[in-house]
């Protein structure tokens, strides 16, 4: 593979001495014309890499919060087709920021394979994570990804022990996805000393950069994680604000938008330890 946009961009926040900010959406949550605005106002917003996740009828490792986006925008009419759509229109503007799939197998293999990565790659997609696919899977994604020059980031977790964790790094790229704590996305706040014991002994196995992910809400916990890995995943504190932005109906207000990217700075923020207080 060649040098892809992750591993620039993780190789850039190296150089200026910084933690990356990974913020997840909801394709198409709570309609397209919304979810594409809050997309392509992510990296103005501080976002360093964007996961853009790929609505699916059974989420069975998210929370409440996430289940009830991918609802949303499966109600709205989302689907593989305007999910790879809305990819493309964000890079019109944004040659450089990040973006990776995260959901599951199922839309994918339904969309066909060799189909979605040809049309992933056109789209200017630079990453999959597919939390149902293990590394006895790789045939099916993951090594036809590398092929394609998409990076393949698995999930690390706090029952990946040192016997299971060679398996899961291999063929893994862009970087590890440490889940912080056991159980569904959204449902725990994350431990940082726990979590800093953990990013060490995976970061003893593999030189990739490892972003810690599940549970974190606030400018605080951000900036707590970012001092013991390279990155912090934010999600479901994304999509509350959207589903509490929502009018009696269900549909987007002129509110929902500003909220999320309001929340991103502010964890921003909270990454590169500025304005905490402000933020609160």
């Amino acid at each position: 593979m060649t040098t892809t946009r992750l591993e620039k961009r993780f190789a850039a926040l190296k150089d200026e001495d910084r933690r990356a900010l990974v913020t997840f959406v909801t394709a198409g949550d709570p309609d397209l014309e919304t979810s594409l605005e809050i997309l392509t106002g992510l990296p103005g917003a501080g976002a360093d890499i964007i996961e853009l996740g790929m609505p699916f009828s059974d989420p069975m490792a998210d929370g409440p919060a996430i289940q009830a986006s991918s609802l949303r925008a499966l109600n709205g009419g989302q689907n593989m087709i305007k999910t790879l759509a809305m990819v493309t229109s964000f890079r019109e503007t944004d040659k450089e920021t990040p973006i990776v799939l995260m959901g599951y197998y199922n839309p994918i293999y339904i969309y066909g394979v060799d189909r979605f990565l040809v049309d992933a790659k056109k789209a200017g997609v630079d990453g999959l994570i597919v939390v149902d696919l293990p590394p006895e899977c790789d045939d099916e994604l993951c090594i036809p990804s590398l092929a394609a020059g998409i990076n393949f980031i698995r999930l690390a977790t706090p029952t990946t022990d040192d016997k299971r964790l060679p398996a899961v790094l291999n063929n893994t790229s862009g970087f590890v996805y440490y889940v912080s704590i056991t159980g569904i996305t959204g449902t725990a706040a994350p431990d940082s000393g726990k979590v800093r014991q953990s990013v060490e002994r995976i970061k003893r196995h593999t030189g990739l950069p490892v972003a810690v992910g599940f549970g974190v809400k606030t400018p605080e916990q951000a900036r707590s994680l970012s001092q013991c890995a390279d990155g912090v995943v934010v999600g479901s504190a994304f999509v509350d604000i959207v589903k509490n932005s929502l009018d009696s109906d269900g549909k987007a207000t002129s509110d929902t938008a500003p909220k999320v990217l309001e929340l991103v700075s502010a964890l921003a923020d909270g990454v590169r330890g500025t304005n905490i207080e402000a933020a609160e």
